[in-house]
């Protein structure tokens, strides 16, 4: 049965009447998986009443795709018990994001609700760092035997995989749980009936530790292009999977935090609507301060030029337009760096291809910005006087500035991330206001120095 706009509105007319009999009957035709997307944007009071018609299974789905300040505010309208099912009902993985973003007393509180079997898996999940595969690992997965036959392995599919996370791979275990390969189900139905799941497997997977940052397993997925992938611990036993559908919203989160840094500002942590206010100044405070700090270090460089700037007031004409390029040119190269890092596009060891491109691209891009700004005073020249009798001399201080100032600017916003990174630090923090105030200091000393070489015994 394909969806419809009008599948909403019927069912929100249904929650608006409170006809739970109707409203069970209407969904009941319906797979969780088409229903929920559509449903997820309900008010929390719609929520309540249609969780109270639908059955576990729907009401876990729709609740991992609420936003989690209306998850939240949803659980205390519930009951007790309403709240108990919700929780048995969510995937474990789910259920760890989800308590993982509660205080320490409302989550144990929430964990209590939990059946004895179910505490014991939120226990082991939530024991793992916070950032950890174990945290994102799910158990439900299929598992079989190498000695069973293909007819078997799908009998047991069959019998076992309804409500299991992915059956788009299954996994293969010997007798003590060791992780033996996995195997897409598109094999097994290609595959005679007869043939035994051993033939099937060739040794060709990959494998995440409950350990590993989920930006190495993001990178893993990437690279062996799975929708799953086994966590195996130091033993080789299999003790969960990671599945794709996770690895998206670690996809989303951590390209939303490498923004908000090289916006110049912390990660916020949660999204920018719901944040309180004092929160969100409080992040970006520490960054403004610290990039405010750097600029008066600008102020710093301008009154040691103070008596070259005296003797030719029209060198300050183009301080903005100077340092403001070199500023860009880091932003640029910045930017381009860390998102190359982040693709693993290059390893560090390649610092110095990295540093000869953007010599070749900050000198070009110096060249052209130089021979613009020459021009533009050249051509003031012929129709005013602004620039003085020594003109000349100001438009090649420009240029030959603007060169050096955007060569160094790049060379800067492409080497800070990899020193970051180096360090063990995060290359985003190297963010593009952060490279642009180093670069706006620097390029004043070399606006002056290539000033004070060209002008010297004219104008200065």
């Amino acid at each position: 049965m394909p969806l419809q706009a009008p599948v909403k509105s019927d069912i929100v007319a249904l929650i608006i009447r409170k006809d739970i009999a109707g409203l069970r009957k209407f969904l009941e035709p319906w797979l969780p998986a088409d229903l929920a997307p559509l449903l997820a944007d309900l008010s929390v009071a719609e929520l309540a009443v249609l969780f109270r018609a639908s059955s576990r299974e729907l009401a876990a789905t729709i609740f991992t795709y609420v936003p989690l300040e209306t998850q939240k505010k949803l659980l205390k309208v519930l009951n007790q018990e309403q709240v108990g099912a919700l929780l048995n009902a969510l995937p474990p993985d789910d259920r760890t994001t989800f308590l993982n973003e509660l205080p320490l007393d409302v989550a144990m509180q929430l964990m209590a609700m939990l059946t004895p079997d179910e505490r014991e898996v939120a226990k082991s999940l939530l024991a793992y760092p916070k950032h950890s595969v174990g945290r994102m690992m799910t158990l439900d997965y299929i598992a079989v035997r190498p000695e069973w036959t293909v007819r078997e392995a799908l009998d047991f599919i069959r019998e076992h995989g309804y409500d299991r996370e992915t059956l788009n791979v299954v996994f293969v275990v010997d007798a003590s749980g060791h992780l033996i390969d996995d195997i897409r189900v598109r094999r097994l139905l290609l595959s005679p009936l007869d043939r035994p799941l051993r033939e099937l497997c060739d040794g060709n997977f990959a494998t995440l530790a409950p350990t590993d940052d989920r930006e190495k397993a993001l990178d893993v997925f990437r690279r062996f292009d799975r929708v799953a992938l086994p966590v195996t611990g130091d033993d080789g036993k299999l003790t969960g999977i990671v599945t794709v559908d996770d690895m998206l919203d670690v996809a989303a989160e951590e390209a939303t935090e490498d923004i908000q840094k090289l916006g110049g500002t912390e990660a916020l942590d949660e999204p920018y609507t719901t944040i309180s206010l004092p929160r969100m100044v409080k992040k970006r405070a520490s960054w403004l301060v610290v990039l405010f700090l750097g600029e008066m270090l600008t102020a710093t460089a301008m009154s040691y030029f103070e008596d070259e700037i005296a003797k030719a007031v029209v060198l300050a004409l183009f301080v903005p337009l100077v340092i403001s390029s070199g500023g860009n040119a880091g932003s640029q190269a910045a930017t381009l760096v860390i998102r190359a890092l982040a693709l693993g596009e290059f390893k560090l060891r390649d610092w110095w291809r990295i540093m000869r491109r953007e010599l070749a691209a900050g000198t070009a891009l110096g060249l052209i910005l130089g021979l613009i700004g020459f021009l533009r005073i050249a051509v003031w020249s012929m129709f005013s006087t602004i620039y003085g009798p020594h003109w000349m001399l100001v438009a090649l201080t420009v240029g030959f500035a603007l060169v050096g100032i955007v060569l160094w600017g790049s060379l800067m916003g492409s080497m800070l991330p990899l020193v970051l990174k180096r360090l063990g630090l995060d290359p985003a923090t190297s963010s593009a206001p952060f490279v642009a105030t180093l670069v706006d200091v620097t390029g004043l000393i070399i606006y002056f120095t290539v000033a004070f070489l060209i002008m010297r015994g004219t104008l200065l």
